[in-house]
C-alpha cells in the first residue's frame, strides 16, 4: 500500500496529533508570517510574468479546444472506424477541457483581470459548456470548498461520497453516470435561485445540450436522434473516471478538521490537499492546478494554470524549507489505496485532526 510522501518534521515540531494543545499566540504570529513571506515570493514571480504567461497560455488551449471542434464533428462523419475513434476523442478531450479546465478557472476569475468578462466566461463555460449553474458552481467550489478546505460539514468533498454502492461500482461504472447527473444536479439547484437566474440557466443549459445534440445530427450526420444522443454521452464520458477519481485522490484519505477548531489557511491547505504526478492528457483537459499544481492552486486560487505550474518550486521550496506538509503521490498508487480502503474513505465518517502548537 502507497502513501502519500510529506515533509519531515522534528520531534519538537510535529504538525498535527489527534490530541494535543491549541496553538499559542505566538505560533499563529509566525504562521502568519510564514503565510506572508510565500506570498510575497509569489507576487513577485507573478508581477515578472508577461500577459501571456499570467492568462494567454490557457487561454490559447481553450481557443484550441473550440477550435478542434469541427474537425472533430467531421470525422464521425466516417464510416472507418478509426477516424470515428478519432472524432470521438477530439470531442471527448475538448469537451473536458471547456467543462473541467474552462469552468474551473472561470469560476476562480483567472482567465482575465475583467470583471464583465470573468462573468461572461464563468456563464459560457458553466451553463453552456458544462451544463450547470453558475451560481452554485462558485458557492461550492469557490465560497465553501476552497474556504473550508476538508473542514467536515463544510469543504470536506463529501458530496462525492456515495456510501451505498461498492467500491468497483463507484470507482469504475459510477463515473459514467456524470454526464446525465450534472444537468439534473443543476436543475434542482434551480429552485434555490431567483426566477430571472433560473430562466437565464436553463436557456443556457438547453442551447449548449441542443447545439451539441444539433451539430451531431446536421454536421456529424447521424440519422437517429437514439444515435445522436449515444454519441453525445459516449463523447461526455470519456474522461469522466479520471475526473471524479481526481476530485476524491486529492482531499479525501487527508486529515479532516471541524468546524469549530479549524487550524490556519496554510496548515488546511498543506495538510489537506495532494499534488498528483504530471500526467499529460489530464493537464492539458483538466488543467494543472487540478493535477500536478493542486496544493499552489489551494494556497492561491485567482492564478491560472500555467501560473500554478510557475510557481509550483518556489511554493514546494517554502513549504519544505519550513518544514510544513507538502503532499504528492501517483494516480496508480492512489487508486489502489482507494480500492483497498473504501470504507474507510468513502462510506464511514471521517475522523477528526486537531493541530498543535507547531512551527
Amino acid at each position: 500500500m502507497s502513501t502519500c510522501r510529506m515533509s519531515a518534521l522534528t520531534p519538537t515540531e510535529g504538525w498535527f496529533s489527534l490530541q494535543g494543545r491549541r496553538p499559542t499566540p505566538a505560533h499563529r504570529r509566525l504562521l502568519l508570517l510564514r503565510v506572508r513571506q510565500l506570498e510575497a515570493l509569489v507576487q513577485d514571480v507573478v508581477k515578472a510574468s508577461s500577459w501571456w504567461e499570467r492568462h494567454g497560455v490557457d487561454c490559447a488551449i481553450l481557443a484550441l479546444s473550440v477550435l478542434a471542434l469541427p474537425a472533430g464533428f467531421l470525422c464521425l462523419r466516417s464510416e472507418h472506424v478509426l477516424v470515428f475513434a478519432v472524432g470521438v476523442t477530439i470531442l471527448g478531450v475538448c469537451h473536458y477541457t471547456l467543462t473541467v479546465k474552462g469552468s474551473h478557472l472561470a469560476t476562480h476569475g483567472a482567465l482575465t483581470e475583467s470583471k464583465r468578462w470573468s462573468k461572461i466566461w464563468l456563464l459560457f463555460f458553466v451553463e453552456v459548456c458544462t451544463a450547470f449553474t453558475a451560481e452554485y458552481a462558485k458557492y461550492g467550489h469557490v465560497k465553501m470548498h476552497h474556504a473550508y478546505t476538508n473542514v467536515v460539514g463544510l469543504g470536506d468533498s463529501s458530496t462525492w461520497r456515495l456510501p451505498g454502492l461498492n467500491r468497483y461500482v463507484y470507482m469504475f461504472l459510477a463515473p459514467l453516470m456524470i454526464p446525465v447527473i450534472t444537468p439534473l444536479v443543476a436543475v434542482e439547484r434551480l429552485r434555490k435561485v431567483e426566477g430571472w437566474t433560473a430562466v437565464r440557466t436553463l436557456g443556457l443549459m438547453a442551447l449548449g445540450l441542443y447545439g451539441h445534440y444539433w451539430l451531431l445530427l446536421n454536421l456529424s450526420g447521424f440519422k437517429s436522434p437514439s444515435s445522436a444522443l449515444a454519441c453525445m454521452f459516449l463523447t461526455r464520458a470519456l474522461l469522466a473516471h479520471p475526473y471524479l477519481h481526481v476530485n476524491i485522490f486529492q482531499h479525501i484519505g487527508l486529515p479532516m478538521f471541524s468546524r469549530d477548531h479549524k487550524p490556519l489557511r496554510i496548515h488546511m491547505m498543506s495538510l489537506g490537499v495532494l499534488n498528483l504526478p504530471r500526467l499529460p492528457v489530464l493537464d492539458w483537459a483538466f488543467g494543472h492546478s487540478l493535477i500536478s499544481c493542486h496544493v499552489e492552486h489551494h494556497l492561491f486560487p485567482r492564478l491560472s494554470d500555467n501560473m500554478c505550474l510557475k510557481v509550483k518550486p518556489v511554493v514546494s521550496r517554502f513549504l519544505h524549507e519550513k518544514q510544513l506538509p507538502y503532499n504528492e503521490d501517483s494516480y496508480l498508487a492512489r487508486l489502489r489505496l482507494f480500492l483497498s480502503r473504501y470504507e474507510e474513505f468513502m462510506v464511514q465518517a471521517p475522523p477528526i485532526t486537531e493541530l498543535v502548537g507547531v512551527q
